[in-house]
């Protein structure tokens, strides 16, 4: 019997400038989608909102082996335990993707080169056809 392989779920956030309008991209299965219209925030705010709507589509496609990928060390180490947030608004975001996460748990939150982020390439794709 053929193993099945763990879905993998890339996330990018972003926003111009900085603090600004907030972007999403999230790829799952080879299909990218891209979430405007997310109101204005720095780029920590867009990464957290990235993490959330990245593990809110892993929820959507029913796999309950999945892992979230994405480049920002920072919110990464957070969302993964391995170290506290360090302001208010970053324990604002932790708890709900805390909230979310209750519905289905990523195996893992991991970290990629940006070169490597598939989300983080469509987003910058997107942006330079723009």
């Amino acid at each position: 019997m053929a193993r099945r392989q763990r879905l993998k779920v890339y996330f990018d956030g972003g926003c111009r400038p900085n603090p600004g309008r907030i972007e999403v991209a999230v790829v799952a299965r080879g299909v990218t989608r891209f979430f405007d219209d997310l109101g204005c925030g720095t780029s920590s705010d867009a990464e957290w909102l990235a993490l959330r709507l990245a593990l809110e589509v892993a929820q959507s496609l029913d796999e309950p082996d999945f892992d979230l990928i994405g480049d920002s060390l920072e919110v990464i180490r957070q969302a993964s335990g391995a170290s506290r947030p360090g302001s208010d608004a970053a324990t604002g975001h932790l708890a709900r993707y805390e909230e979310c996460a209750a519905n289905g748990r990523p195996r893992r939150v991991k970290w990629t080169a940006r070169g490597q982020n598939l989300a983080g390439i469509a987003l910058a794709r997107r942006n330079a056809s723009h």
